[in-house]
């Protein structure tokens, strides 16, 4: 689907909340060949059971990709994506969870290197089937200004 959003048309506190995905063995075998991140943490189930978490991790960059993928649902044709801030890793997510994604306007400023734009940040918080959140990041957009 597209729809054209203007940086004016942002509305601070605004969001939208994905749909969900359960993670499977196949997402962590599928991510370590992507990746070559074949660590202990995500790949050997008896290692980890020796470990505090007692079970595989998923990797941080897969729940990472996970969780923005679920947001692609809709194309803003004046808006592109500048990356991401402050990513953090909050909690562990294991085989079998399933994750949903809740993005919330946090803030918009003029774009120092574009007056014709204006960036948007949306706070992207990836969240578990118990309500926790499991990732949290910025994700800055830039956006074009209504036309004159």
């Amino acid at each position: 689907m597209e729809q054209t959003v203007y940086f004016e048309d942002y509305e601070i506190g605004s969001g939208r909340v994905t749909y969900g995905r359960t993670i499977t063995e196949t997402d962590f075998v599928v991510h370590a060949g992507h990746t070559g991140d074949f660590f202990p943490h995500h790949m050997d189930a008896e290692f980890m059971k020796t470990q505090g978490f007692g079970q595989r991790i998923a990797h941080g960059t897969m729940v990472f990709s996970i969780g923005v993928g679920l947001t692609a649902s809709v194309i803003n044709p004046v808006a592109f994506s500048y990356g991401y801030d402050r990513l953090r890793f909050v909690r562990p997510v294991f085989i079998g969870d399933t994750i949903h994604t809740r993005t919330t306007i946090a803030a918009k400023e003029d774009d120092p290197k574009r007056s014709e734009m204006g960036r948007v940040v949306e706070r992207t918080e990836v969240i578990n089937q118990k309500g926790e959140v499991v990732l949290v990041a910025d994700h800055i957009y830039i956006v074009e200004r209504k036309p004159a």
